[in-house]
């Protein structure tokens, strides 16, 4: 595709005389979303709009161009350009290709190849005319190109999507800065290698713009007092990027990453924008909250493939109400207020986007808001208010040309004009030649009539020739855009040598042309159709309309979500129950449970409620057992990424920036009553990262589900996971390594923290500040004793050596965990007033736990530790009542010490004992109830309490499971039912295809996804 008219070369001796000034008449305007200029006209000079209107002044120079019956809309800008392969890109993108150490850093870029917000992003950029051309069609004119590799991205840019050149450039450095969660494979050495690692790094880097503004203005104002600050131009850039407020653009993958991108924002004070996913309508309250332009993709899920009940099986719940819901996404965030454009991004083939759009609109999208989104929404967040995205009085003539109404089905867009240029485009011929039509040739003075019968495709369609008994096939069958209808057959069939080439207007149902003899002869022909193709019935019939989706949004999403999200009564009352208390009181018989505001009021007999309490539940749990709410100690459930395992040390990553509130373990633990648990980080670094402490709050979002006011905590590990030996050589390889690696963190953890202190003390403010360092700040919390330690670990050895290590500094045990040979030094354990959380009675599934056996946990309880049993598996935490009831069978203990293993000794050993853990006068109402002995196996967990909220009820799940299997059945025949074309996903060979918040399993006990 051209432009109208190019420009001859400024060597030639004719003058060209390009019109520059264009008198666009007698079309239907839409200058803007909302507004309807009939029969209106446009004057264009010099690329800009000078009038539109109705009967607007005509200039004497204006070249005349008749747009009757035809429709103008201001051009569509994109949002979010990228080019398909950033070809010419020196950075690796991933960490598929290992960067060199002199490739890593210059003495002024950044330590971290995948931190360039010094990048501008037309630095490389290449505008494939195959793009360009892809995107004129849809009718976009103006473009927002988006770097899209690495994590700091770099600056984006505006262009036109005319003809490349440097005048195409509108603005060079554009509104934003893009930033992705971008790293590296599990095996991968390149830090990050995991979500983890890439929002710490993030957050570092914004925490050293920040010290290293700071330190530049120190130095500068006191030159003396110290060093010289190394020149960085990322930082520098990201400090001018803060400083002018410019939007700090996120790629989001699902609609748990906008709200992690809003953590981060919030954190540091941005200007945030999102390139979302197609999944924000499961969180628009949260979203909403964000204010937050949003740069969304019409990324429709493809039809599911439920043509065999053996297929349907491979698809989830969550994925068929995804594709019902999901056409809806844009109407349903307009609904809310969300601010937002649309993008072609993330669409496989750019076409489907006119496709889905006008798909949105038949299903209740206005169309307002439709054009909006691609209009003046994008020019207002792009800063292009003034001169694009409406056609108006001195705004650039960048606008699209449509045969009819822009939304209609059978519209085609005929032309875009860019800076005041005409690009004709391909469009769809509006006459069909499929059908059997009777031919007249005339040669010479031969007059005969044939048959000829074309089918195929509209635009790609093939035909016979049938001339009495014989049948020739056509070749080279064509038909374009402005009806030409052409083909070629072998001229033996005319009694002519070579081929004959045919070509002619078709006119409704008539067609004409002529033909040309390999001799140059002329061949007239005319044609009529006698019979349309019968294969072509269902591209001729009315397309039926779609409706909105009439599904619920459930939180979270998926079969076993809540439509409604649960509320906390005033007053609970749980009689005639067994109620094992976990304190002082012990196990009380046919006894009363009271809660008040989410707290326990009252254990004891003949307990009631006032009559004019407004709202209160009363539970007759005769025969039942209550229960407080499960601890789970060592859990991996409820996150997306649980090892940052590229560097030895990796303190500065936080769970709680990963948490997946959606994960349906959360639901399958509180179905066997767990109602809190400690999510730890990996066990493939010495020191990891930092802990989050959760209630199973099913349906709220990740924040909503951190336990408030819960110590803070870190993972460390020890032993083979660590070092690795048989990996890609990381240190340590030995456990005298581990060792070395620990102690020497804590020791750069004291000069830090001595620094700190001297600085602050100082020469009142004339001494450079300290950069602050996440990872360390984190070993001086532990230094502190502001954050316990929780470390994976088997052999006695390794246990004592770290033992004698947080002797050495001074730091706090929380827990060992696994600590399968606790036994044999149970007494050193307890002498520091550490924990131990193990299994049960695990044993001899690798050598280094070859002397475990199940009397650790009783023998070190014996010994005077504070032990509990955990699960470190999302499967195993949904019994974690009868692991408590191995305590009893080794013990020998008794049945209520037993059980103290799963609920207030993991509480004591969090530092959460105060609020959770036992069923006692003023803490959290986190309780169970119990069909009969929480120590069976076969009793049942019917109903879970959090904060006197009910997040599971068996009879509930009973009713969910019937109405979920008949939702599944309703929507499996509306699939079936769909006019959409088959998908081609193959159930059979790729297994079920996951949720975007669903994640691989992970355990300690091996350390890798399993």
């Amino acid at each position: 595709v051209n432009g109208q008219v190019k420009p001859v070369d400024a060597g030639q001796t004719i003058h060209h005389k390009t019109p520059k000034v264009f008198l666009l008449k007698g079309a239907t305007i839409i200058p803007e979303p909302g507004k309807v200029i009939a029969e209106g006209e446009i004057v264009i000079r010099d690329g800009l709009i000078e009038s539109v209107g109705k009967n607007v002044e005509h200039p004497a120079d204006a070249y005349e161009i008749d747009l009757s019956g035809k429709h103008v809309y201001p051009g569509f800008i994109e949002p979010y350009f990228i080019q398909e392969e950033e070809k010419s890109m020196d950075r690796p993108r991933g960490n598929q290709q290992k960067p060199k150490p002199k490739e890593i850093a210059t003495a002024t870029s950044h330590w971290n190849p995948k931190v360039t917000p010094d990048r501008h992003v037309l630095e490389s950029f290449t505008l494939e005319e195959k793009q360009t051309e892809n995107l004129r069609n849809l009718g976009f004119t103006t473009a927002h190109v988006v770097p899209s590799s690495g994590i700091f991205r770099g600056q984006s840019a505006l262009i036109h999507l005319g003809d490349w050149s440097p005048s195409s450039i509108i603005k060079e450095a554009g509104p934003a800065q893009s930033i992705g969660y971008e790293y590296g494979s599990w095996s991968d050495p390149a830090y990050p290698n995991s979500l983890l690692g890439a929002v710490a790094l993030i957050r570092q880097t914004f925490y050293d713009a920040q010290w290293y503004d700071a330190a530049w203005k120190v130095y500068k104002r006191y030159p003396q007092n110290n060093d010289q600050p190394e020149e960085d131009r990322a930082l520098t850039a990201l400090n001018i990027h803060l400083k002018n407020n410019n939007a700090f653009l996120f790629e989001t993958g699902e609609e748990l990453a906008a709200l992690r991108a809003g953590k981060i924002a919030e954190e540091f004070d941005l200007n945030l924008w999102l390139k979302g996913n197609g999944y924000e309508y499961r969180r628009l309250e949260e979203i909403k909250e964000l204010k937050s332009f949003i740069i969304l993709p019409l990324n429709f899920p493809k039809k599911p493939d439920v043509a065999t009940w053996e297929a349907a099986l491979q698809v989830s719940n969550e994925e068929l109400r995804h594709w019902d819901i999901a056409p809806d996404n844009a109407q349903r965030m307009g609904e809310k207020g969300i601010p937002f454009a649309l993008t072609t991004s993330d669409l496989d083939d750019k076409k489907s986007f006119r496709k889905n759009l006008l798909r949105s609109v038949d299903r209740g999208f206005s169309k307002d808001g439709a054009l909006a989104s691609v209009t003046v929404t994008p020019a207002k967040y792009l800063g292009l208010s003034e001169v694009l995205g409406t056609l108006e009085k001195g705004k650039i003539a960048n606008l699209m040309v449509t045969n009819g109404d822009y939304f209609d089905q059978k519209t085609t867009i005929e032309s875009v004009w860019i800076e005041g240029l005409e690009y004709l485009l391909r469009s769809t011929p509006d006459a069909d030649a499929r059908g059997t039509w009777l031919i007249q040739w005339i040669f010479g003075e031969e007059v005969r009539n044939d048959s000829l019968k074309i089918t195929g495709e509209h635009e790609k369609p093939k035909g016979k020739l049938i001339a009495g008994e014989a049948t020739i096939p056509l070749k080279s069958v064509s038909l374009t855009s402005n009806n030409l209808f052409g083909f070629s057959i072998k001229g033996d069939s005319l009694n002519l040598a070579g081929i004959v080439r045919f070509s002619g207007t078709i006119i409704n149902d008539y067609a004409e042309g002529q033909g040309l003899t390999p001799n140059d002869e002329i061949i007239s022909w005319s044609a009529q159709l006698v019979a349309p193709d019968k294969n072509d019935k269902k591209d001729r019939k009315k397309k039926t309309t779609e409706k909105a989706s009439t599904l619920v949004v459930r939180y979270p999403e998926g079969a076993f979500g809540l439509e409604v999200k649960p509320t906390q009564p005033e007053i609970i009352l749980v009689k005639n129950a067994t109620i094992w208390t976990m304190g002082p009181k012990g196990i009380l018989e046919n006894n009363d449970l009271l809660v008040k505001s989410g707290k326990i009021w009252e254990v004891g007999k003949d307990l009631s409620i006032s009559p004019t309490v407004k709202s209160s539940v009363v539970i007759d749990a005769k025969g039942k057992h209550v229960t407080p709410g499960i601890i789970d100690c060592h859990s991996h459930s409820a996150a997306f990424s649980i090892n940052e395992g590229s560097q030895s040390v990796t303190a500065e990553v936080r769970i709680q920036d990963v948490l997946n509130s959606d994960d349906i373990n959360i639901y399958r633990q509180l179905a066997g009553g767990l109602t809190t648990a400690n999510i730890l980080h990996g066990s493939a670094n010495s020191i990891g990262g930092q802990n989050a402490v959760i209630k199973l709050r099913w349906g709220l979002p990740p924040d909503g589900i951190l336990f408030e006011g819960a110590p803070k905590g870190i993972k460390f590990a020890l032993g083979e996971n660590v070092k690795r030996e048989r990996s890609w050589g990381r240190y340590p390889e030995t456990r005298m390594g581990v060792e070395q690696v620990i102690r020497d963190a804590f020791t750069a953890a004291v000069e830090y923290k001595n620094n700190l202190g001297s600085r602050m003390r100082g020469k009142g403010g004339k001494l450079i500040p300290v950069r602050r360092d996440l990872e360390l700040d984190a070993l001086v919390e532990i230094l502190n004793r502001e954050r316990l330690v929780h470390c994976h670990s088997y052999r006695q050895d390794e246990i004592l050596m770290l033992v004698r290590v947080a002797q050495d500094f001074g730091f706090k045990i929380g827990t060992f965990q696994h600590v399968l040979e606790g036994y044999k030094i149970a007494e050193a354990i307890a002498e520091i007033g550490a924990g131990a959380s193990t299994f049960s009675d695990w044993w001899a599934y690798k050598y280094e736990v070859v002397d475990a056996i199940p009397y650790n946990g009783p023998l070190m309880e014996n010994a005077g530790v504070v032990v509990s049993y955990n699960s470190d598996s999302g499967e195993l935490a949904r019994r974690l009542n009868t692991e408590a009831a191995k305590a009893a069978k080794y013990g020998p203990m008794s049945r209520a010490d037993a059980f103290r293993f799963v609920t207030i000794n993991p509480a004591i050993q969090l530092g959460i004992d105060d609020k959770v853990g036992s069923l006692e006068k003023g803490k959290d109402a986190d309780f169970v109830i119990w069909s009969g002995d929480p120590l069976s196996m076969y009793s049942v967990c019917e109903q879970t309490w959090i904060d006197g909220t009910k997040y599971f009820d068996l009879d509930r799940d009973s009713e969910v499971r019937q109405k979920v299997k008949e939702e599944r059945n309703q929507l499996i025949q509306k699939i079936l039912s769909s006019e959409e074309e088959d998908s081609q996903y193959d159930s059979f060979k790729r297994g079920r295809r996951r949720g975007p918040n669903e994640v691989e399993a992970y355990s300690c006990v091996g350390g890798d996804l399993q």
